[in-house]
């Protein structure tokens, strides 16, 4: 997929007018990347719609308008871009309680270790940023990047496999089989 490009972002009076409909759009293509991970958790497998709505809420949200902040909000969000051969997911760690989140969060230090995607039963582990890694807690969103073999993407793109997001942290474990719309919206990104 490539990066989106400055010309594609829309000055905040413009994108205002066609908020809603876009909004609604991409919430929709989103709900088959969505992935429940057990009572705490979930992923969305991003692509370059929900990353232009992301970038684009992060600017209207921020009143962003200097060329320097949307540069900084394009090379931000562009890393959720996936390269050829690799999925990118988004886990977050849902606790609206924020004495049990904050207490979760660091029970679960070392969750960024401990995410895979599997395909076909081979695990291809969830890689993130180590600069963002605390050493005494995680944190509730984690941008993860999964680079996959030539087999798993072709048994994506043939929409044969069986795939499933897993954690195998020793404070939370849970494997979640995608099913069929959610199988065809990554092999779209794999195609």
């Amino acid at each position: 997929m490539r990066p989106i490009d400055r010309s594609e972002i829309l000055p905040l009076g413009d994108y205002e007018q066609i908020r809603a409909r876009f909004r609604a759009r991409v919430i929709e293509e989103k709900r088959p990347r969505r992935v429940k991970l057990g009572e705490q958790m979930s992923g969305v497998f991003e692509n370059r719609d929900s990353v232009l709505l992301q970038i684009q809420e992060m600017l209207r949200t921020e009143r962003i308008t200097s060329e320097s902040g949307i540069k900084h909000e394009l090379d931000t969000y562009n890393d959720l871009i996936p390269a050829p051969g690799e999925l990118s997911l988004t886990l977050f760690v849902e606790i609206p309680d924020a004495v049990v989140r904050d207490r979760m969060l660091i029970e679960l230090r070392g969750l960024e270790g401990c995410v895979s995607v599997e395909i076909d039963g081979v695990r291809a582990p969830a890689k993130s940023d180590p600069k963002g890694v605390m050493p005494d807690r995680t944190t509730a969103v984690h941008y993860f990047k999964v680079k996959l073999s030539e087999d798993a993407v072709a048994a994506i793109r043939a929409k044969t496999a069986k795939v499933a997001v897993r954690v195998d942290h020793p404070r939370y474990m849970v494997r979640t089989e995608l099913g069929p719309a959610s199988i065809t919206k990554l092999a779209e990104d794999l195609a």
